[in-house]
């Protein structure tokens, strides 16, 4: 999907004083990243690693895994697709609502493609490969059978993206299943956490066997050498430059209670610091326009999203002041 995700404020024309609609961490870069890039800079007059070996051997480090269980490439979206592409001809199932991607690389590759709704997960249906994205994107859900899912459908590979695993208390990471499960891919975000999705960035962990049968289908150089240096800076410093949760879910409460006592609005359960909510008589779009035109707030209508109405709406949460500029726009909404 080239048009359609947050974060689309550019096509505007106008100035967005607060972006609701991208779910990426809003408070910027880690410190000392930008100096750290900029005296690497001469690093671009020459080809990066063919495949970001250096990064891979610190990721290992880091994991406690073999480097042989690393692949890294230019964000999960590359990711997918080269899944995607591996698995070509497969029948997947999606679960949704779920980012766009999986359906579109997969259409592409020619998958045989079933929809299964999140909560209807009790059994699957018959697949060689499945989508799941843990914490969800839109919805901020959490799933917690994957081990059963691993030990009941041995013959499945399941491909679970964990692009908001740092956005959430309710689940730990499943990486330590690896080891366990030759039927799993877990995809990695480092834009979202470090929000540095201009950079891109990102990695799978699997078993060698999986990682293997992806580098079959990876072309050379995708990770330019700044993402590269990016990618170190954030392993070297990783302790001192994590997210305050916390306190970032608990101002995602603050906001869901406040707009729960909205007439116009339903707002749903969420376990990360972005959620769903639905208009109750308009549209989406028509809440994204009326935010955008009279207020330059920007959210993002989720419609689009497989299993989704036009009704939907996703909010990723922002600083307290922002915040509360939405819940007095949103009070001022003729819905």
């Amino acid at each position: 999907m080239l048009q359609g995700h947050g974060d689309d404020g550019y096509q505007y024309g106008k100035p967005i004083l607060a972006d609701f609609s991208t779910n990426v961490w809003y408070g910027g870069e880690p410190a000392g990243l930008k100096a750290y890039l900029f005296d690497r800079w001469s690093s671009i007059n020459r080809y990066p690693e063919v495949l970001a070996e250096s990064l891979i051997e610190r990721l290992s480090v880091h994991h406690q895994q073999a480097p042989t269980q690393f692949l890294v490439n230019s964000g999960t979206t590359e990711s997918i697709y080269l899944v995607a592409q591996a698995f070509a001809g497969s029948r997947t199932t999606i679960v949704i609502p779920a980012f766009a991607e999986y359906e579109d690389a997969t259409r592409m590759h020619g998958h045989t493609l079933t929809f299964l709704p999140w909560e209807q997960t009790e059994a699957l249906p018959e697949s060689d490969l499945v989508f799941i994205c843990n914490p969800n994107n839109p919805t901020g859900a959490v799933f917690q059978k994957l081990d059963y899912w691993l030990q009941t459908y041995p013959q499945t590979v399941f491909v679970v993206d964990e692009a908001f695993i740092d956005f959430t208390r309710a689940i730990d990471s499943c990486e330590s299943l690896i080891a366990s499960y030759g039927n799993l891919i877990i995809l990695r975000s480092l834009t979202k956490t470090y929000a540095i999705p201009g950079l891109r960035l990102g990695y799978v962990m699997a078993q060698e066997n999986g990682i293997e049968r992806l580098k079959r289908y990876k072309q050379p150089w995708t990770v330019n050498a700044l993402a590269l240096a990016a990618g170190h800076f954030i392993f070297e410093h990783f302790d001192a430059i994590q997210l305050p949760l916390d306190q970032l879910l608990i101002d995602k409460e603050k906001v869901v209670t406040a707009l729960r006592t909205h007439s116009g609005l339903r707002i749903h359960n969420s376990h990360t610091h972005f959620f769903l909510g639905e208009t109750l008589d308009n549209t989406a779009a028509e809440l994204k326009r009326y935010l955008l035109e009279s207020h330059g707030l920007l959210i993002r209508d989720a419609s689009n999203f497989r299993g989704l109405s036009p009704r939907h709406f996703r909010i990723a949460t922002r600083t307290p002041e922002e915040n509360q500029w939405l819940l007095n726009a949103l009070q001022t909404w003729p819905c």
